[in-house]
């Protein structure tokens, strides 16, 4: 049977050949390998619908053997942080107050072929909700849009970090051993990459942060972060009828995309709920265990996560 994927306009197919070495008519092969390897892990139980599995081939172009290890990698690190990384019930109170402030958008219209998202730290007040809780917002959408946007497959997201409203009890939440932990997942883990992320409209106390995250990052990513005091440093690499319009872009809404994101993942319940059954199981695994402490403990160097 073909696979079950989602055909691509020709534009996007052109650049998925290009930028990712997709071959059309490896496809198949490649996502029986794949599911081949799956099932001879002992500790590892992944979903293996095609749609998912050809987005980490995607995010890995076609490398099979980076794809397994992010494959291993967002699992372990969903089993092991759950609170973080494993959305399972999107109708904890919580989480969908926090999903209706919109304070993470992803917007309807591309900038050279990238999906443009937004964080808007200060709506969600600090005393009110932990950093991690709109996090897990974000990574629940982040979720979907491996299943559904082909545009961030293969062309990556430009993200913009707006800390217009924060305070500095915002920032005093992204801990050393929480930004690690994000980092690794979001590049070692999650195969949708980021082509820019831009920080705008930065508080006092931001830059003590910023220089904790950064070398934590690879120097591919740290070449891909921009500080801007304002709108306008932001609107000389992004210009402006990419942001919606309460910025006084042509990009959408923000509440026309809260609205819609609610629905959509409102509309994946049943898919969200089967995340408890997946993961992995460390005491099944081949090889030696891994000492998630020694990797993520609050002192220490930081060291890459490695479970090849």
């Amino acid at each position: 049977m073909p696979p079950q994927i989602r055909p691509l306009s020709a534009e996007l197919q052109a650049k998925a050949k290009e930028y990712l070495n997709e071959v059309p008519e490896r496809i198949e092969a490649d996502l029986e390998t794949l599911k081949t390897w799956i099932d001879q892990q002992p500790h590892l139980n992944s979903r293996k619908d095609d749609q998912f599995l050809i987005a980490f081939l995607r995010g890995c172009k076609y490398s099979l053997e980076r794809t397994k290890s992010k494959l291993d990698k967002y699992y372990t690190l969903r089993t092991k942080y759950p609170e973080l990384f494993n959305i399972t019930d999107i109708d904890d109170p919580k989480f969908r107050e926090i999903q209706r402030l919109g304070p993470i958008i992803f917007l309807p219209n591309l900038y050279n072929g990238a999906r443009v998202g937004i964080f808007r730290m200060g709506v969600t007040p600090a005393d009110k909700y932990k950093i991690t809780d709109v996090m897990r917002v974000g990574l629940a959408m982040q979720e979907l849009s491996i299943l559904e946007d082909d545009d961030a497959l293969i062309s990556g997201v430009v993200f913009i970090m707006d800390m217009k409203g924060a305070t500095a009890s915002h920032l005093f939440q992204m801990t050393p051993g929480l930004a690690k932990k994000m980092t690794v997942f979001n590049e070692e883990a999650f195969p949708i990459r980021p082509k820019a992320q831009h920080f705008v409209n930065v508080i006092p106390g931001f830059e003590t942060v910023f220089n904790m995250i950064k070398p934590m990052m690879s120097k591919k990513q740290q070449g891909r972060l921009f500080i801007h005091s304002n709108i306008d440093s932001l609107m000389e690499q992004l210009p402006l009828k990419y942001l919606p319009k309460e910025y006084g872009g042509e990009n959408g809404s923000i509440e026309e995309s809260t609205t819609i994101w609610g629905k959509k993942i409102e509309d994946h319940r049943d898919y969200y709920k089967a995340n408890a059954q997946y993961g992995t199981d460390e005491k099944l695994r081949p090889g030696v265990p891994i000492d998630f402490e020694s990797i993520f403990g609050i002192e220490g160097s930081f060291r890459k996560l490695n479970v090849d």
